[in-house]
């Protein structure tokens, strides 16, 4: 099983990992896609209010283009660490222990606009890159990506769960049998709706809990007994589609 998670716009600062080494990193097939838009990125942080207008940010969050103009030199730490945010403090991987961690190793993995998709302890720097920006010298994330990332995710064999958000759906479908998962909420009357509110919090509990799981579900009806038996409200409502229901918060 894989659960592959969205990243954060918020990256944690620092590390104590040597710096970026692509081939430190999981699905190598990507590599040459990640040295691309790394040196892509890097040379546009020489151009501040180029890279303030590419990548979305305001003119007070250019310490995040600080960051890409040191790409290749500052230190790395897990991804797992890395990334922060709603989702990510709902995982608490500070509250794993080694046994859990090793499971988190082989069950999560991180989309990225810059990685394409890395494993939970893939060695990364902070940077600054969504999947809806664009490059000028490369054009949009998506289309740099789509090429290569979707025939590696679609190669990635066992049951995939994807909590990705829709931006980073975009850059890259997989099969036809990855589950799908939706955060609603149900209203007096009975209809659902999704909610931002707790979406990412909601993710980031179901994923803790399936990688704390003993057993490794392979089917979708092993993934919602699973699910069920750790205290979430979850629903089928496809052949590959599930539901989350929201209580009054995250628990």
């Amino acid at each position: 099983m894989l659960v592959l998670l969205p990243p954060s716009e918020t990256k944690a600062a620092g590390g104590t990992g040597a710096p970026l080494d692509l081939g430190a990193l999981s699905f190598p097939e990507l590599n040459p896609t990640r040295a691309k838009l790394a040196d892509a990125l890097a040379e546009l942080a020489g151009d501040v209010p180029a890279s303030v207008a590419a990548l979305g940010i305001t003119p007070r969050q250019a310490d995040e283009v600080t960051r890409n103009a040191e790409l290749w030199t500052s230190p790395t730490m897990p991804a797992l660490r890395r990334y922060t945010g709603v989702l990510y403090d709902a995982l608490d991987v500070k509250s794993f222990t080694k046994a859990t961690l090793a499971k988190a190793e082989k069950r999560l993995a991180v989309a990225s606009a810059l990685f394409g998709v890395v494993a939970a302890t893939d060695p990364i720097p902070a940077y600054r890159l969504s999947g809806g920006n664009a490059l000028p010298s490369l054009g949009t994330v998506r289309s740099v990506w789509k090429p290569t990332l979707e025939p590696v995710l679609q190669g990635i064999e066992g049951l995939v769960v994807d909590l990705r958000s829709g931006t980073y759906s975009a850059l890259a479908k997989l099969r036809p049998d990855a589950v799908t998962v939706r955060v609603v909420t149900e209203d007096a009357k009975g209809n659902r709706t999704t909610v931002s509110h707790f979406n990412k919090a909601y993710k980031g509990r179901l994923a803790s809990e399936l990688v704390k799981s003993r057993s490794e579900p392979s089917t979708v009806e092993q993934l919602l007994r699973v699910l069920s038996k750790a205290g979430l409200d979850v629903e089928r409502t496809g052949d590959h589609s599930l539901e989350l229901l929201t209580g009054d918060g995250p628990h």
